[in-house]
């Protein structure tokens, strides 16, 4: 997802920051038949029929649906009682003046951090999700004053000990169980290939000095799906075949994936680019950030017109169950468990437009309503 930039206050003291090897599943099949009636489900609503072993995790990002502290801890809640991983997703500034020249870190990041760490859910694992890159995908992530170090390359060595040093804080602070050392990677090759090189060189040197230091943790950089399938550029094959190369040497393949923003709809469409991810990957596979809309999308000022029902939505999360199950799938995490109009309402008026492109992908709506994707969620869940 695209980092919304902004300061969320939370009461007086907390900030929060916005933002395979394919293997054959064991032979042992449990059938379980849930019907869920209860009073904010349709009675019309079919029963959920799931007839696999699920080995595959389940889980949220902590993306609050509101602005307060309540809000923020009916998250990490409904995320204990409706999931077994989590992640929390740092995709917002880098304080790389201060990682660079020693000085202290900003007050901002290290409250949102605090602010995390201290609702660590113990019993599950947790993936950190990290990005090096802004908003666009096209420079580094700025830092809180908005601005960003003056480099040659991005490879320049003080670039490279500056997010050494930011990764390995967030990585000593939060003890995940998997990292994204960096989010939507891909991009970056698509709108400034000019960078991509250099890039590599910078991931591949921070990547390893991480590993040196947690050598059990596994460690992978996220691409946005809809952006390696078919991609908008003048030469696909070979911008699929590098991307390929590239991600095959990840401990698993981490994948960010919206599929509305590339126009599919049906199931038929959903399938076809799974198909195509499976074909050219080789580590396990997790949907490290994922959701469909559940209702129109319309944004005059970006001129987005993009049509969305409850059904839609419950097609893809079955279909990317079922692909779940079938190609071993390490985990998946659904961007935000609720609709977050209230917390939407809050943005700054610069970020609103983008921010509502994700506002209504919920398996609950904003009233907390479970929406039928969550049926087929909780019956997965279960097995």
């Amino acid at each position: 997802m695209i980092a919304i930039i902004g300061v969320l206050q939370i009461d007086d003291d907390i900030s929060i920051i916005k933002k395979q090897h394919i293997q054959k599943m064991k032979s042992k099949v449990i059938t379980i038949l849930i019907c869920f009636l209860l009073w904010n489900c349709s009675q019309d609503e079919p029963p959920v029929e799931v007839n696999i072993d699920r080995e595959f995790k389940m889980g949220f990002t902590t993306w609050p649906y509101g602005p307060s502290l309540q809000d923020v801890n009916d998250t990490y809640t409904f995320i204990e009682n409706n999931a077994d991983i989590y992640t929390e997703h740092i995709d917002n500034n880098i304080p790389w003046n201060a990682w660079i020249n020693d000085q202290t870190l900003p007050t901002a990041f290290t409250n949102e951090i605090s602010g995390k760490v201290d609702r660590r859910i113990s019993d599950k694992p947790l993936l950190l999700s990290v990005s090096l890159l802004n908003s666009s995908r096209d420079e580094l992530a700025s830092d809180f004053d908005g601005t960003i170090p003056t480099y040659t390359n991005l490879d320049d060595e003080d670039i490279r000990d500056a997010y050494f040093k930011h990764v390995d804080y967030l990585v000593s602070e939060f003890v995940p169980d998997y990292l994204v050392i960096s989010i939507e990677a891909n991009e970056l090759r698509l709108r400034s290939p000019e960078k991509w090189d250099s890039y590599r060189s910078l991931i591949l040197d921070v990547k390893s000095r991480i590993r040196n230091f947690y050598p059990d943790l596994k460690i992978s950089e996220s691409i946005s799906l809809h952006n390696f399938y078919e991609p908008d550029v003048s030469d696909p094959s070979a911008f699929i075949e590098d991307i390929t190369d590239h991600i095959n040497q990840m401990d698993f393949v981490a994948i960010s994936f919206y599929p509305f923003l590339k126009g599919l709809r049906s199931t038929s469409n959903f399938q076809e680019v799974l198909d195509f991810l499976h074909a050219n990957v080789t580590p396990p596979i997790a949907f490290v950030e994922t959701a469909h809309l559940a209702e129109d999308l319309r944004i005059p000022n970006l001129n987005v017109s993009i049509d969305g029902d409850e059904s839609e939505q419950k097609d893809y999360l079955e279909t990317l169950m079922e692909n779940a199950s079938n190609q071993n799938y390490e985990f998946i995490i659904w961007w935000t468990h609720r609709d977050f109009d209230a917390l939407w309402e809050t943005f700054p008026e610069g970020v609103k437009d983008i921010g509502q492109i994700w506002r209504d992908t919920g398996l609950l709506n904003e009233d907390g309503t479970e929406r039928p994707a969550f049926a087929v969620w909780s019956a997965y869940l279960s097995n």
